[in-house]
């Protein structure tokens, strides 16, 4: 056995979600969306350098000591598989460590909306599933692709770092490609797959110009693309993916994107009230004709409109899937509050202390929002002024 293992195995135990590892600090696990250390002790740099060189492998460990990153998949054993990344800080040595199930859960098991199946049936077009680091994006994706596993008959090809959930044959055909082992990059492995029988293929991550152009063109050809963006709404998606291209090629972008987008599914995660835990919820925007107008227009303003009136053909905005979990009882006032859109709407609801917590936050959001806007100028009058 490893000797990271017997943090690992706590984690496993424990129902934990994450394990955190740095010199300086005692071995950490997330639970619940909570941090809480395992042990008092602080790890020495001896004992970071034997947990993490150990199951990594002189390669990998060198190329972590030449690079400060290093991204790949730890099997500890046949039920337990984590999503590892190393890094250098300033204390030495860190790592962090995401618990993978091994089985992948249905979409009814997650609690994704039924009509998220529907994306499966597509010939081709782009569908996004978004949301913050750690939403489970990548759990909701698995089980997507599972779906379509046991329900059809496809070529399906996943580009992603590193792989997670892994896929055994059923009625398709997975193909899964680790960035950097199998492609040298998401932009690379996209481009590979327009020439490799595909009928649907899954990007990992969509975090660059090349890759998300690709992912727009294969969609305009036929495939159907699942691609991941960190967005907290469909609105956001829109724009992040218009504005990841210059400002010359944005209205191009606009008509590829009308064109191809058949749906964006936005993830968070809330912490439960009713029982330890946490849950799902979602925003769906299914592409339509009026959908197509408002991304040709940039008036990404309209959406939520069109989505809050087309709960008839299965759309669903955030906060309202938010409120119907504040009206079960299954999330407090104060996790609903945090995590929606229109915050006035869940105010009320709050106790005078988490409102006083909530107006503070507020003033220090718009602190950021303003110096971060000072720092966006001045970086753009210093690009300005290079140029010259």
């Amino acid at each position: 056995m490893a000797y990271l293992d017997q943090f690992l195995q706590i984690v496993v135990r424990q129902g934990a979600s994450d394990l955190h590892i740095a010199e300086g600090d005692p071995p950490k696990m997330r639970t619940h969306g909570d941090i809480m250390p395992i042990r008092s002790e602080p790890i020495s740099h001896d004992e970071a350098t034997r947990m993490l060189s150990e199951i990594c492998g002189p390669r990998n460990w060198e190329i972590f000591e030449q690079h400060g990153d290093l991204d790949f998949a730890y099997q500890m054993d046949e039920h337990s598989r984590f999503r590892t990344n190393y890094y250098k800080q300033s204390e030495g040595y860190a790592a962090a460590f995401r618990l993978i199930p091994t089985k992948i859960a249905s979409l009814e098991e997650l609690g994704i909306p039924v009509v998220v199946k529907e994306f499966s049936y597509l010939r081709g077009g782009l569908v996004l599933v978004t949301g913050p680091t750690g939403s489970g994006k990548t759990t909701t994706q698995a089980a997507l692709i599972d779906f379509i596993n046991e329900n059809f008959s496809k070529h399906v090809i996943t580009i992603e770092e590193p792989i997670e959930f892994v896929h055994d044959n059923k009625r398709s055909v997975i193909t899964q490609r680790e960035v950097p082992a199998d492609s040298i990059s998401f932009a690379a492995g996209l481009k590979a797959s327009l020439r490799q029988d595909t009928d649907i293929v899954l990007v990992g991550e969509m975090r660059d110009l090349e890759t998300i152009s690709l992912a727009l063109t294969a969609a305009e050809t036929g495939l159907l693309v699942f691609g991941t963006l960190h967005t907290n709404n469909a609105r956001k998606t829109v724009d992040r993916m218009v504005d990841a291209f210059p400002a010359d090629r944005q209205p191009q972008a606009r008509a590829m994107l009308a064109n191809s987008l058949r749906g964006v599914v936005a993830q968070l995660l809330l912490k439960r009230s009713d029982r330890p835990g946490r849950i799902a919820v979602n925003e769906i925007l299914i592409a339509n004709a009026a959908v197509a107008a408002i991304i040709r227009e940039g008036a990404t303003h309209k959406l939520q409109d069109v989505i809050v009136s087309g709960r008839a053909q299965g759309m669903q905005f955030m906060d309202d899937a938010i409120w119907a979990l504040l009206e079960k009882g299954i999330v407090s006032p104060h996790e609903a509050f945090m995590k929606a859109i229109d915050k006035g709407r869940f105010k009320p609801f709050l106790s005078a202390e988490e409102e006083g917590l909530a107006n503070a936050a507020g003033s220090i959001r718009d602190d950021e929002r303003r110096l971060g806007g000072n720092v966006v100028k001045q970086f753009a009058t210093r690009a300005r002024v290079g140029a010259r």
